[in-house]
């Protein structure tokens, strides 16, 4: 029998607000993608020293970059992980957020694979007394299902609620609880007038709560939820392909099983720590449906429906084109040259779909001067995140990938040559212009890392050769 009132505080490493880890992420894959293998010796002085160029110069100090390091992008992100063989390595979670610039999908991906009891915290105290105290639960999970049920039985769920009966709740983190008896009591409590708590004596808000908005913070940075001005929280329905991935484990034991170690034992439970990093930097087995549509960003509970349709209606019209950010750029441009001259308006064209020209969108300059008919070419990059950047943040960075042939074209059009970054946001899309890309390499303002090379070898190349296996009857 579900019992609220036995309440248990289930703490998670303290990260920082919605928008400092959004633009944190880009910094934290840039520097363990640079860094990574390296040895365990070599990895504290080599992340902090690259790390510290993205703080203010009153955070570059050793115990800041420490956390950022060990606690936030190492246990928390999970984007590396140690190996037995003394090496540190970046993790595939890194490798993904990198090759597809979806913030959300990453942080999906985080809230799949969390769990309680997990190897975050101290494994020789805080993951031992949680295996003592029976601790078992895929809290994300837990919350989606509720919040589901809730919305079918047109309940509202608060902050305060989800804090109080979910997850500070002693037996719903035991797994002796279900999602439709929270929602009874929760139901009953309403219609009685009774709203409950967390209430620690001594203790402010800020301590009884923090776990609880940590929480709600990362599963909001997923794009699954939104938190109502009246601290209701609501399921993103545009994203419910994925919510059903979640609530299908609500009533399954955490993936990673720490109660088959013996913590009590020093070699055990330093074993537990790289398998859990191992397990934990690994990407989850649906990683790969947590894609982040734009449209399913501007989801607003308040919208009615037509509009949310009109949105999704112009949003495939113009995605014809090609790529979401693509789309956009085109009808930015077509309107920005028709301002400027309805004549010129026809020579921007949408050339995403040609392989290999090293750009998406050819327009023309069409600005005051001898060059306004110029063309100009531009290469489009999009990125999902929940919060907008800030241009004016001289620490934010961010990072993306481009092509040879995007390269090569950057130096043959300098000047007339431009990267446009689009971020879909909740709060909508902000584009950001880099124009004369070639020019801010040779500045030092941009910096290209080269990813792949290619190996062209003949047989003055050859040392040996071995023949492994032949077809039988080859040699008649």
């Amino acid at each position: 029998m579900y019992d609220h009132t036995k309440q248990y505080r289930c703490t998670i490493i303290r990260g920082k607000s919605q928008k400092e880890m959004d633009d944190l992420l880009p910094a934290y894959a840039l520097v363990i993608d640079q860094i990574c293998p390296c040895t365990h010796e070599d990895f504290e002085h080599l992340f902090n020293n690259a790390f510290q160029k993205f703080l203010p110069e009153s955070e570059r100090i050793k115990k800041t970059l420490d956390n950022h390091r060990t606690e936030i992008s190492g246990k928390l992100f999970g984007m590396y992980f140690f190996s037995e063989n003394g090496m540190v390595y970046e993790s595939e979670r890194t490798k993904k957020y990198l090759e597809d610039s979806d913030q959300p999908a990453f942080f999906k991906d985080i809230c799949f694979k969390m769990q309680f009891p997990n190897g975050m915290q101290k494994v020789a105290t805080t993951v031992k007394q949680r295996v003592e105290d029976e601790i078992c639960v895929r809290p994300f999970a837990f919350v989606l299902k509720l919040l589901q049920i809730a919305r079918t039985a047109n309940v509202p769920i608060t902050k305060k609620a989800i804090g109080y009966y979910v997850l500070n709740s002693l037996d719903v983190l035991q797994g002796n609880a279900n999602p439709y008896e929270v929602l009874e009591v929760i139901s009953k409590d309403q219609k009685n007038g009774i709203e409950r708590d967390i209430k620690v004596p001594g203790k402010a808000s800020s301590y009884t709560h923090q776990h609880i908005n940590e929480q709600l913070n990362y599963l909001e940075l997923a794009n699954l939820i939104r938190i109502t001005d009246d601290k209701r929280v609501i399921l993103n329905v545009e994203e419910m392909q994925t919510i059903d991935l979640f609530t299908a484990q609500y009533n399954k034991k955490p993936e990673f099983d720490v109660y088959s170690y013996d913590l009590g034992q020093l070699e055990v439970r330093k074993s537990f720590q790289y398998d859990w990093d191992a397990y934990y930097a690994r990407l989850s087995a649906y990683a790969s449906k947590f894609s982040t549509k734009a449209d399913s960003l501007s989801f607003k509970e308040e919208d009615p429906k037509e509009d949310q349709q009109e949105v999704k209606k112009s949003m495939t019209n113009l995605t014809e084109f090609g790529d979401e950010g693509e789309a956009l750029v085109y009808e930015y441009e077509k309107n920005r040259v028709s301002a400027y001259s309805t004549r010129l308006a026809n020579k921007v064209l949408s050339l995403g779909k040609t392989r290999g020209l090293g750009y998406d969108i050819q327009s023309v300059i069409a600005e005051p001067g001898d060059m306004d008919e110029f063309v100009k070419y531009i290469e489009v990059k999009s990125t999902k995140r929940y919060t907008c950047p800030d241009p004016d943040d001289e620490m934010w960075v961010d990072t993306l990938n481009i092509t040879r042939n995007e390269f090569v074209a950057a130096q043959q059009h300098g000047a007339f040559y431009a990267i446009y970054r689009v971020y879909f946001t909740s709060k909508g899309v902000t584009m950001f212009m880099m124009d004369n890309v070639a020019q801010k390499l040779r500045d030092g303002r941009m910096k290209a890392t080269p990813m792949t090379y290619r190996l062209d070898f003949n047989n003055d190349s050859v040392d040996n050769s071995v023949v492994l296996t032949t077809v039988k009857g080859a040699e008649e």
